[in-house]
């Protein structure tokens, strides 16, 4: 008779199994609750008995706070098994001792054993023996496949195989009632439910059929824009995708906040919202506008490189940079900035998203680099993007980079060999792949960047009319280069206003032939602190940063900074050196714009931490 009333416990136990009927959009995993009704073996068990104590004692929380043992009366075959789960042999008080009944029998229930149950507790005044049972290990007979498609269960995750002849597992079954509900809502039917039908227990094996109801189906409507956002309802309805007449997915609905996080003109005030009516679904986005246009100047104090000369040299850096022009979000960009006294560099930029209504990105830039009289280094590069929320940014480009000197025929009269620069070119293809997760672009808090880029081309080294013809001799004029990127950083929040940031940077260059106009340069605000602007050349650097940021606003902080490098210069003779800056700096905002003021020192063979050296960069960053 005992035993009949278990297995219709366990009938009882899958009901809240049988069908998971909410809307497929706010699906819940029906949890065991010991106090429902019906359910075997989760009944309350017996409180403990009060112990015999004066009156003032029993009125203390104290007089029933002391160790208890706990003691399993169990068929020896099941002790075994129960060894598994680790029941603590004491417990503080009788409360923890119910908690630790309570999550055994819940323990063994998840794990097949439906029928587990603590039949019976004594108490004394320091132990506590449980009389438990733990059943059957319920196994799946099978589960056939009612009316979905073999496509979307098998999107969802089913493998026959998983349910035939294997435990029964609750949370497996919750898992893949789930996924087919991820799928059915993410192809136009959020209302979808799922259940098991024609369910038949045959001793401890359990059969029947998953069956889906769709519900009715449910396209996009439109986009609704909620805020003061210019931005254009067209534009942002090809780069989230959502088109009217599509069917309803909620992926897409979830994927939008995301992408709309990377847009640094707009501010997503809350989620986006979805409202349901006669079978179409609105989107509405909280959005306000955000300043993004960006005007910077900055001016950097330095010590004379010239030796011979006493005082300082000034540097500068302008940059102009136009987004979402009239809400479309394309974007102009211009930077120029002047390294030292004879040296420049220009950079232009053109983005322009939903190239003919696609959802492709089409970036077109140019970047000029001359350095004092010796070269002159273009690179101008097209690139297509293919932004998602899920997957990161794909990008595919070409660029080239063309060198050329810019001495007179004089200057190379008297050489004995190749100069240290050459005229060269290479033409490459690559990837580039991008993944954000930062919480704001511009101030981030938590989150994760990370950019990956590999490119490959030939290289074409060019004879020049002013140098010997014998000096090109044994080197080859046309070889393979490769060239790799790296930048990851992650960002901690500490405690309510400080943020610890963990950057690592790198690049490479591949080549048998390279000259020192191919190489990277590195040094200065932008890539390593505490040095002149380009001081070092180098084919394949690291640099990883560690900088504490405390916020005094939400776009104000002061930091502390140390920025490690590892240089390596793969030339004729081969160098290696390990740069380190340190520093501080403050940003703040003002009427004006965002201040910043940063003051650093460095460390490099040769060198080392000198306060006659140090540098200091200070600018403002104006956002209209």
């Amino acid at each position: 008779m005992t035993r009949f009333l278990r297995r219709i416990g366990v009938l009882l136990l899958l009901l809240p199994l049988l069908r998971l009927a909410v809307p497929a959009a706010c699906a819940q995993t029906p949890g065991l609750d010991p106090t429902a009704p019906n359910q075997p073996g989760l009944a309350s068990p017996p409180l403990p008995p009060r112990p015999a104590a004066p009156a003032a004692l029993a009125t203390s929380p104290r007089s029933q706070a002391h160790l208890r043992v706990l003691l399993l009366d169990a068929e020896a075959t099941d002790r075994p098994l129960l060894r598994r789960y680790k029941l603590r042999a004491t417990v503080p008080d009788s409360l923890s001792a119910l908690r630790a009944v309570r999550e055994l029998v819940l323990g063994l229930q998840s794990d097949s054993y439906l029928t587990a149950s603590a039949d019976e507790l004594r108490w004394t005044r320091d132990t506590v023996r449980v009389r438990l049972y733990m059943g059957e290990q319920f196994r799946w007979a099978y589960l056939h496949n009612g009316n979905l498609g073999d496509g979307l269960l098998t999107r969802a995750g089913y493998r026959e195989k998983f349910f035939r002849g294997t435990p029964f597992v609750p949370a497996d079954w919750v898992r893949l009632q789930e996924r087919i509900l991820t799928e059915a809502e993410n192809q136009g039917f959020p209302f979808a439910t799922v259940g098991l039908d024609s369910i038949h227990l045959d001793g401890n094996a359990i059969a029947g059929r998953v069956v889906l109801k769709r519900g009715r189906a449910i396209v996009f409507d439109s986009l609704q824009i909620v805020g003061n956002t210019k931005t254009k309802k067209r534009f942002l309805t090809k780069y989230l995708q959502l088109f009217p007449g599509q069917p309803f997915s909620q992926q897409r609905v979830d994927a939008a906040a995301q992408l709309l996080r990377q847009l640094p003109y707009v501010k997503l005030r809350a989620e986006p919202e979805v409202r349901f009516a006669l079978g179409r679904a609105r989107v509405y986005l909280l959005l306000d506008e955000r300043p993004s246009n960006q005007f910077d100047a900055i001016v950097g104090i330095l010590p004379n490189a010239n030796a011979s000369q006493t005082g300082v040299q000034f540097t500068g850096d302008v940059t102009i940079n136009l987004r979402n022009i009239k809400g479309g979000g394309k974007q102009v960009g211009l930077q120029w900035r002047k390294t030292d006294a004879l040296s420049q560099l220009l950079d232009l930029q053109y983005v322009h998203p939903n190239f003919f209504g696609t959802p492709f990105e089409v970036d077109a830039s140019f970047n000029l680099y001359k350095q004092t009289d010796a070269f002159l280094t273009l690179r101008p590069r097209v690139q297509v993007s293919y932004p998602t929320a899920r997957a990161g940014r794909v990008s595919f480009f070409f660029e080239q980079r063309s060198s050329y000197l810019l001495y007179d025929s004089i200057t190379y009269a008297n050489l004995s060999q190749l100069p240290e620069n050459i005229d060269s070119q290479f033409n490459s293809y690559g990837l580039n792949y991008t993944w954000n997760s930062l919480d704001d672009l511009y101030f981030p808090h938590r989150g994760y960047l990370f950019t990956g880029q590999g490119a490959v081309g030939t290289k074409t080294i060019a004879r020049n009319s002013s140098i010997k013809d014998e000096f090109y001799n044994g080197i080859g004029l046309r070889s393979t280069q490769y060239a790799f990127s790296l930048r990851a950083e992650r960002y901690f929040p500490v405690q309510k206003v400080g943020v610890l940031l963990l950057r690592l940077r790198g690049e490479s260059l591949q080549n048998q032939q390279l000259f020192t106009n191919d190489l990277y340069r590195l040094g200065g605000l932008n890539s390593l602190r505490g040095f002149n602007e380009n001081q070092f050349y180098t084919s394949t650097y690291a640099v990883a940063t560690a900088e504490f940021r405390q916020f005094i606003g939400p776009d104000s902080y002061a930091f502390l900074f140390a920025d490690q490098a590892y240089l390596r210069r793969d030339l004729a003779n081969a160098t290696a050196n390990e740069p380190t800056g340190l520093g501080a700096g403050l940003s703040f905002r003002t009427p004006a714009g965002l201040f910043q003021f940063v003051y650093s020192v460095g460390r490099a063979n040769g060198q080392g931490f000198d306060v006659k050296s140090s540098k200091i960069h200070f600018g403002l960053t104006s956002r209209f």
